[in-house]
């Protein structure tokens, strides 16, 4: 194809569509006419595209064609209806991405904290390191279980929400780094493993398990899900695949940011739990089986639904239109 010789011949059909697409009222004939002009030139676009590749004059009437489709098909609808299209697509089908590390990130965290668990409990010296001997037997027999009593229901349960879903929000904002999910990965463990290590010391382990289990369940998944989905932001950089790294970067730190929504939500829940049932006087399988009906109903929402959405073609990303694209081109 001669480029020039194409556009000298089509550059009056593309002035016309260009000032069609400025217009923002339009008579019957108009509207028609631009139609027609939009078809045809978007048959003029993929045959530049097709033979020549990017160009400038490819380029200007790919501006023009957006500018026109926008006539045509109006603004994107109202952020409040894309609410349910968010809970019910792109963020289940982003946790679904990440469903695997979870595991993996959950089967790490546990056995580093009953490795780190059972040699502090083994030498019980190092637990000195951490406090005195009254100090580690107050905490076991009174901090631990008056943790969750201490302060007025509302306020804790605030408290322990805004922790948690601080320490997952770094996990993903700064999952690019590869280095900081894996720190808080271990840090974490080593948190719980400290904990079981002094309870455990003073025959209180019981009560370690059993407060633990109502929020704790919860709670804990994801904490797993923030590092799993941290590492797949790093991931992305480290073997973009057949993308740049850029594109890559830019498409799964969309699609994975959002997980952030979610962990929200299911922190707060966990919260919630916390503040409000582990402390209560009631039976203990009650309040466990509280804790367990969260996680099931979370698990299910990431593995079923969020299996659903991806048969139906989701990522979790935005669309092309909704992200915007390098070089505009016609639909």
């Amino acid at each position: 194809m001669d480029l020039d010789a194409f556009s000298a011949a089509r550059r009056e059909d593309w002035n016309r569509l260009a000032q069609l697409s400025r217009h923002w009222r339009f008579s019957g004939e108009e509207a028609d006419e631009l139609i027609d002009r939009y078809q045809a030139g978007a048959s003029d676009l993929s045959a530049i595209k097709t033979t020549v590749g990017q160009s400038i004059q490819g380029d200007r009437l790919s501006l023009s064609l957006s500018r026109a489709r926008l006539r045509f098909t109006g603004t994107s609808a109202n952020v409040l209806e894309k609410i349910p299209i968010f809970f019910a697509n792109e963020l289940p089908a982003a946790l679904y991405r990440v469903r695997w590390l979870t595991l993996a990130v959950a089967a790490a965290t546990i056995l580093i904290a009953v490795i780190y668990g059972t040699w502090l409990n083994d030498h019980p010296e190092l637990l000195l390191k951490i406090g005195t001997a009254d100090q580690l037997k107050d905490y076991a027999n009174q901090q631990f279980v008056g943790y969750y009593s201490a302060h007025p229901a509302p306020a804790f349960a605030g408290q322990v929400w805004t922790n948690n879903a601080w320490i997952a929000a770094q996990s993903i904002a700064f999952g690019i780094t590869g280095i900081w999910p894996v720190y808080m990965i271990v840090q974490n463990a080593e948190g719980v493993g400290q904990a079981g290590a002094i309870m455990s010391q003073y025959g209180r382990l019981d009560h370690f398990y059993l407060y633990i289990a109502p929020h704790g369940q919860l709670e804990l998944y994801s904490i797993f899900v923030a590092g799993a989905t941290g590492l797949m932001i790093a991931w992305a950089w480290i073997a973009p695949g057949q993308r740049t790294r850029a594109a890559a970067l830019s498409e799964d730190g969309r699609a994975f940011f959002t997980i952030v929504i979610g962990l929200i939500i299911s922190l707060a829940v966990s919260g919630f739990i916390e503040g409000f049932i582990t402390r209560q006087d009631w039976p203990w399988p009650i309040k466990i089986g509280i804790g367990t009906v969260a996680l099931a109903g979370f698990v299910f929402y990431q593995w079923y639904v969020g299996r659903r959405a991806t048969r139906g073609g989701e990522t979790g990303d935005l669309s092309d239109f909704e992200a915007g694209a390098r070089v505009i081109t016609a639909a």
